[in-house]
């Protein structure tokens, strides 16, 4: 089965903060608030594509 998914379009909490420039735990109350987080059984993922575009909200 292919998907139209890229490799790096979901990450995990610590590397998204990494990525955003953001304390864990901002990463983390931002992505619960813009709906991108997936939890599989412990695992916690976050898609950035709809990360994104929530902080486009945020631009002044």
């Amino acid at each position: 089965m292919q998907s139209n998914v890229s490799k790096n379009e979901f990450v995990r909490y610590e590397e998204g903060a990494k990525r955003y420039s953001m304390c864990k735990h901002t990463f983390m109350k931002l992505a619960q608030e813009a709906h991108a987080v997936y939890k599989i059984n412990r695992l916690t993922l976050v898609n950035t594509r709809v990360f994104e575009e929530y902080l486009e909200l945020f631009r002044v």
